[in-house]
């Protein structure tokens, strides 16, 4: 097994490379499967309130909820960096209550690292978290859980004063102690300029080429989801075919009887004759008062 992926090697990979290959995960066996196939970080994102609970947002994700999955993750990661993301309203209301909970992504959770969204307005937030030991990955840009604030999910930074403003934004986290920055739905050039202005590596979704490192949400890069086709997405598989037609041959065969056959089931290795220790006793005969039937056999 490779060496262990900490915040020094991402640091590391940002200055020589090679670049960083991030992805979601929600439970182990994705995290084994993406742990083995290389990932350098995964990803416990609160976007599982989408691909996984089937919400139209992130908003509805729970504490609770990320740590149950961000344990899953964990048990199964062996070489990869894991975060996990702190939720809509688990670090918004007071620092206090966001060292608490990131607190809990890593002692329960056991995750490596939390994700927060947000800019400037959180860098003392994030002070806080860090001074408790715990690094802190940010995230700026298209931040899905200011949708609302947003109207809807747009790219961001497109007029000269939003791109001063991410710019300035992204300095403010690394300054705060970010040790990595997530850049979601901005254009290239600025995406590119951001990352040579930070020492901390960049991690891009529809960001462009320039970034350090890219991430993908694991059903979006799996084809798992045929409605959804946003620009930033390549699709390296098409499980959503593949998976409903092993399905349906399953199906097929189960209903010709094809399924189980002798290659599939067990055999005894002496002939056995059940007799029951217990036979059945004789119905009590039909009180003449009371006639069963109805729902459920209740007396009718």
């Amino acid at each position: 097994m490779k060496d262990k992926v900490t915040i020094h090697t991402l640091k590391r990979q940002k200055q020589i490379g090679p670049k960083i290959c991030m992805v979601t995960a929600y439970d182990a066996t994705f995290a084994r499967i993406f742990d083995d196939a290389g990932a350098d970080v995964l990803l416990v994102g609160d976007s599982l309130g989408m691909v996984v609970q089937g919400h139209a947002s992130t908003l509805p994700v729970t504490m609770d909820q990320m740590v149950y999955h961000s344990q899953a993750v964990s048990r199964a990661a062996r070489r990869a960096h894991v975060v996990g993301d702190m939720p809509f309203m688990s670090y918004q209301v007071s620092a206090e209550e966001a060292v608490r909970n990131a607190g809990r992504l890593v002692s329960e959770g056991g995750v490596h690292a939390v994700k927060l969204e947000g800019g400037a307005e959180f860098a003392d937030t994030i002070r806080r978290i860090t001074r408790a030991s715990i690094p802190v990955m940010g995230h700026i840009g298209l931040t899905p859980q200011s949708v609302h604030k947003m109207g809807g999910y747009v790219v961001q930074g497109r007029e000269e004063q939003a791109a001063t403003k991410m710019l300035e934004d992204a300095i403010a986290l690394e300054q705060a102690g970010c040790y990595a920055l997530v850049l979601e739905g901005i254009p290239l050039d600025l995406a590119a300029q951001i990352t040579a202005q930070l020492s901390i590596p960049t991690i891009g979704i529809g960001a462009g080429v320039g970034c350090d490192g890219q991430v993908l949400v694991c059903y979006d890069l799996l084809g798992m989801n045929p409605d959804f086709k946003p620009k930033f997405v390549k699709r390296y598989a098409n499980l959503y075919g593949n998976i409903r037609d092993a399905a349906e041959a399953f199906f097929n065969e189960v209903r010709g009887g094809q399924f189980p056959d002798e290659a599939h089931s067990f055999k005894s290795t002496q002939t056995i004759r059940l007799v029951a220790s217990n036979p059945r006793p004789e119905p009590a005969p039909e009180r003449a008062e009371e006639k069963v039937g109805g729902v459920y056999g209740v007396p009718v």
